[in-house]
């Protein structure tokens, strides 16, 4: 069996920009022979409220989050983790950030997330590259407090309207970054 990848995804509109990306990445990361879960941040109720009830027992990492439960083992099993989103004000979208922040259940009871490969899809109607300095400065530090090692990083601007960004190479971009992931 290849390795397995989590493909988390922070856009609330299905079959948007973002979710576009994504798709493109897993088809290249399939083609590689990688087994990806996606895990859709919307759908679920995450975020950490610093409880400090981490790990009550190996079934239940977070005691007030059961839909993170229902998903941690996969983020622990997994090889890389792959995040997917839209540009929301210069950041990635709250459901996507509150996803993340319940991630710090790991640490608190000091499980072991490091040496995973990891990549950024991001994509924006900004027509200025800058404004994507917020995710791509918050998903490094990320990576580096998890000591995840980054695969890559593909940002597409100027794009809004659902299906915009297939008049940009940014979904080959993607499939290709998912075909060499662990390359």
């Amino acid at each position: 069996m290849g390795k397995e990848i989590v493909m988390v995804l922070g856009s609330p509109r299905r079959n948007g920009n973002s979710d576009q990306m994504a798709e493109a990445f897993i088809r290249g990361a399939e083609r590689a022979g990688c087994c990806v879960t996606k895990i859709c941040t919307e759908d679920l109720n995450t975020g950490c409220c610093g409880c400090g009830g981490c790990y009550q027992n190996e079934a239940q990492p977070c005691c007030q989050h059961p839909d993170f439960n229902g998903v941690a083992r996969a983020l622990l099993r997994a090889d890389g983790v792959v995040f997917a989103a839209p540009l929301y004000w210069s950041g990635i979208p709250g459901k996507m950030k509150c996803f993340i922040d319940n991630m710090f259940c790991f640490y608190a009871a000091g499980k072991n997330l490091a040496r995973k490969r990891t990549a950024m899809l991001c994509v924006g109607h900004a027509e200025d590259y800058m404004m994507f300095d917020g995710v791509q400065r918050t998903f490094e530090l990320i990576a580096k407090t998890v000591d995840w090692s980054v695969a890559g990083q593909v940002y597409v601007q100027g794009v809004l309207d659902a299906g915009d960004v297939q008049k940009t190479d940014g979904l080959k971009r993607c499939e290709e970054l998912g075909h060499r992931f662990f390359g």
